[in-house]
């Protein structure tokens, strides 16, 4: 007996032994920087981790195992364990050179243990989930989000519990996060309401904001979920115009999804294409944030590997100058050509974090600067990167749209780029964007840098229309009422639409934009239509109900500027009330239409109707079609992870 305890004891300790903890940090091999959220794994097991804010990471490995490192838009990397010196080894991942979607991110967020593990949470009500909007943990050495993985064991999956995150010598990021509040496009009767008018928004923050709540393990706040920039997010195969216009418009009609007896229209808008050889000379201004709250790998660091991204892409007629701003601003590189890559670059990389935010000086003064050098039939532009949390001098949202109402007279639209989490304030980067004509998004990583910067490159930097709006008149005697998904803050009053003082949105070479209506046909029996009692000091006259006879559903108008014009044009088409099954709609009508469902699940709204989550992911794997980038494959896994957390108790309720 004493020698089988010794034996079993013996096996024990050579067991251990063999079992070694591994660190390092994984790179983006090009730029040298941090790569955040990278998953390691031991094949064949269901141990992994993540890289943390610093790229960082820690695993227990068996001897004879091997490791995959993985991170979307890298090639995937194997290391055997047998081969790590001193149980540390840095990672540098190369750019992958095949679709996104072959990159296989196991173990993302807690996505791929939550579907298996069954585990539950407490539940979330909206309001909780908006108060906690900041609170985005990293997953560290297996901690995710407040959440302790224990150890698995032979037969027996991982135990998660909450935990206090503080007890690893781990700060979550300070609540301090703001969003705009949403209040949602409601159903309108067309009878009453007959028009319905609004600018285009090509900006893309929210998608890839959302995507960094749920992958860090949490549902988004609501209003941190735009229907128009989730939809917007992906490339549309829509043909450009064929005349000298800028923009051409096509629609689609079928039934929604979420509710088979309503319509869904889908009106798509592309820009047209401008070769890179034929784009005019750019003088751009980067309009830095170097203040103290700036100082974290995933701003910052970030900031700065993006920029280089830029930088490559300028030619010798392109010109750059470099502005930054903490507690107070300053020019740190006057205009430079674009062949000067290495001056640039090295005042890139002197950067560095500390001090007040005094971002209303560091706006005014890159303005000066770009007018100073202002190119006639030039792409004169702002590319501000910033987590938008301003501290010193104009600060609030509302002088922010003063500010950037008096400065965009210039002709100098503004690119926004947000980094960071914890103490991002989305609500004033989207006023910038929204009022300064330009666009916004949010760099999560170095993956989405590349998307904004290279992959889309013309889209985000060259303005091919602008001041774009659409007025849509519905034909009672067909429609009973509409709503408008998305675009509550880029709705106009009817007069706006041919007043070319009004402001609307802008669009990029190549830009696609698509915007869906849900209606619901007349004589179909709802609960949204509403109505109200007869006046009593009025005498109603009865109006007749549309035109009958018509075949029209609605009548698209839409106005747009060249860009170097103060006068609209007035494009018009009718759409037809023949709508086709949905299974023989375009894949991407069906793929856009899945995004606006999961949009609204996350949202939790009062419209999602029989929509789920089951639905929007069978919709988008069925119409995920070419996917060349790979995005539509992240997005139907983003959509299982939501799905998981749902699942297992992280319940999205309206009290």
């Amino acid at each position: 007996m004493i020698l089988l305890i010794l034996t079993i004891s013996c096996i024990a300790t050579i067991s251990r032994g063999d079992t070694r903890t591994i660190h390092g940090t994984v790179y983006d091999a090009t730029y040298k920087s941090p790569v955040i959220g990278a998953t390691i794994k031991v094949e064949g097991t269901a141990i992994a981790t993540q890289s943390d804010a610093n790229g960082r990471y820690t695993i227990n490995a068996d001897a004879g195992k091997t490791l995959t490192i993985a991170f979307i838009g890298y090639q995937t990397k194997r290391i055997q364990v047998d081969s790590i010196k001193n149980n540390v080894i840095d990672v540098y991942l190369q750019p992958a050179n095949s679709q996104l979607n072959e990159v296989v991110v196991t173990g993302y967020g807690i996505k791929h243990q939550q579907a298996t593990l069954g585990y539950s949470t407490s539940n979330v009500t909206r309001k909780d989930l908006n108060k906690s909007s900041g609170y985005v943990a990293n997953q560290l050495s297996g901690k995710v989000a407040g959440l302790s993985i224990a150890n698995a064991t032979q037969g027996n999956p991982p135990a998660i519990r909450q935990v206090n995150p503080n007890s690893y010598g781990y700060t979550a990021p300070s609540n301090d996060e703001s969003y705009k509040p949403i209040s949602e496009n409601a159903f309108l009767n067309a009878k009453d309401n007959p028009l319905s008018t609004f600018s285009i928004d090509v900006d893309e923050a929210s998608y890839s904001n959302v995507r960094r709540f749920i992958n860090s393990g949490q549902l988004p706040p609501a209003d941190a979920v735009r229907i128009e920039e989730m939809i917007n997010y992906f490339k549309y195969d829509l043909a450009g115009p064929s005349d000298n216009s800028p923009v051409a418009m096509h629609t689609e009609l079928s039934s929604a999804p979420w509710n088979a007896k309503h319509r869904l229209l889908r009106i798509g808008l592309k820009a047209k294409t401008i070769d890179m050889d034929k784009l005019p000379p750019s003088n751009l201004v980067f309009l830095l944030d170097v203040s103290g709250s700036m100082g974290e790998a995933n701003k910052l660091p970030l900031v700065k590997a993006s920029m280089k991204m830029l930088v490559d892409q300028l030619r010798p007629v392109d010109r750059v100058a470099i502005v930054v701003y903490s507690g107070q601003a300053g020019l740190k590189l006057a205009s430079t050509a674009g062949d000067k890559k290495t001056e640039i670059k090295d005042a890139i990389d002197a950067l560095q974090a500390g001090g007040s935010t005094a971002g209303g000086e560091g706006i005014k003064l890159a303005y000066k600067i770009a007018r100073e050098n202002f190119v006639k039939k030039g792409n004169n532009r702002i590319i501000m990167a910033t987590d938008g949390d301003f501290n010193v001098g104009d600060s609030r949202d509302g002088d922010m749209e003063t500010l950037i109402t008096r400065e965009r007279s210039s002709n100098v639209p503004i690119t926004i780029m947000g980094f960071g989490m914890g103490n991002l304030k989305d609500s004033k980067m989207e006023i910038l964007a929204d009022k300064g004509n330009g666009n916004y998004t949010y760099i999560d990583n170095l993956t989405e840098a590349r998307k904004t910067l290279i992959t889309e490159y013309g889209g985000t930097m060259f303005m091919v229309a602008k001041d774009v709006k659409l007025q849509i008149e519905f034909n009672p005697a067909k429609v009973q009422s509409y709503r408008l998904l998305g675009y509550e803050d880029r709705l106009l009053n009817k007069e706006d639409f041919n007043n070319d003082k009004k402001d609307a949105g802008d669009m990029g070479s190549g830009h696609t934009v698509t915007a869906f209506y849900e209606i619901i046909p007349a004589g179909i029996k709802d609960e949204y239509t509403a109505s109200v009692d007869p006046l009593k000091y009025q005498k109603v006259k009865e109006s007749q109900a549309g035109n009958s006879s018509s075949d029209e559903l609605m009548t698209i108008k839409f106005r747009y500027k060249q860009p170097d014009s103060n006068s609209s044009k007035l494009s018009v088409a009718t759409v037809q009330d023949k709508p086709v099954e949905f299974n023989n709609t375009s894949n991407d009508f069906r793929f856009a239409s899945a995004v606006a469902e999961f949009g609204m699940l996350l949202r939790g709204s009062e419209y999602k109707q029989k929509g789920s989550f089951d639905q929007a992911i069978r919709i988008a794997k069925g119409a995920k079609g070419k996917d060349d980038d790979g995005y539509r494959s992240e997005f139907i896994r983003l959509a299982e992870s939501a799905k998981s957390l749902v699942a297992n108790g992280q319940l999205i309720t309206e009290e």
